[in-house]
């Protein structure tokens, strides 16, 4: 009985590893940068299934598309494609041409999503920490898609994780107030310096001042370290200006948590930000 169980047991893994296929290094743009290729995650036979499309995290500097946990796995499962992207990174590329560089990695999704399974015009797009603030960036600036001939139509919802740069001035005010109050030494290469060291480049990369009715702003599903003053006020801060301009909104803070281990939680059973992730995209698709 026990080696009947056992090979039931494997076949059962088998056949969970054949149910997902994976395709990686796939180039987004032609005869690009290394750093521009992406890898998609499919279910084997899947057919007009809704895409997840994520961004990886790193402070802008470092990180890898292949830092996603569980979460291919769990979505697919779950009836979605999964693709994750990597990205050129600071200091070698300034902050417009990262956003430029997950623009494009949209319109490849649009482009070709389909042949794994995935539906172009059912879009979420994802991301932890700094890739939460490239999220909601690409999701209410509408000109880094409209570059690409898209638009926000295709986005069903976009889900920022723990970011703390959705407001870039105000987290600028807050990190150097900081600094002088406890007589710190500022950070040879904070967010002033990430962002263009520029009043009007921080302003004009913080999600928050391109929020505007009428624009086709997908539903935001907002996740953030309950607790923490920065992703705290910063979450509350983009979600009280979506919900002035009428854009669908849910601002979930995370308990007993950190800010890399409410991202690698993301898909397990009994984890509260995961149950109300799944809702808010039940919910998204339905309409």
């Amino acid at each position: 009985m026990r080696l009947v169980t056992t090979l039931l047991a494997v076949l059962a893994v088998a056949a969970d590893v054949r149910a997902q296929e994976v395709k990686r290094d796939i180039p987004y743009v032609e005869k690009g940068h290394e750093r521009q290729v992406l890898d998609v995650y499919y279910p084997a036979g899947a057919k007009h299934l809704p895409v997840v499309f994520w961004i990886h995290g790193g402070g802008w500097q470092t990180g890898d598309k292949k830092d996603v946990q569980i979460k291919p796995k769990v979505f697919n499962e779950k009836g979605f494609v999964f693709v994750a992207l990597n990205y050129r990174l600071l200091p070698a590329v300034d902050m417009g041409t990262i956003v430029k560089d997950i623009a494009k990695g949209v319109r490849w999704t649009s482009d070709h999503v389909a042949e794994y399974g995935g539906d172009p015009k059912r879009i979420f797009v994802m991301g932890h920490s700094a890739g939460a603030q490239l999220a909601a960036l690409v999701c209410t600036d509408d000109r880094y898609l409209k570059a690409e001939k898209l638009s926000l139509d295709i986005v069903k919802g976009c889900v920022p994780v723990d970011g703390d740069t959705y407001d870039v001035p105000a987290m600028i005010a807050t990190a150097e107030a900081r600094w002088k109050a406890h007589g710190l030494a500022p950070a040879k290469f904070g967010h002033r310096e990430k962002f263009g060291n520029d009043a009007e480049k921080h302003k004009d990369f913080s999600a928050v001042a391109h929020v505007a009715k009428d624009k086709h702003i997908p539903p935001f599903f907002l996740l953030h370290v309950a607790g923490h003053p920065d992703v705290s006020a910063q979450a509350v801060r983009l979600g009280s200006v979506l919900k002035e301009a009428g854009v669908p909104v849910t601002v979930f803070g995370a308990k007993e948590t950190t800010h890399n281990k409410v991202n690698a939680d993301i898909g397990l059973r009994d984890d509260p930000a995961t149950k109300a992730l799944f809702e808010f995209l039940d919910k998204a698709l339905k309409k």
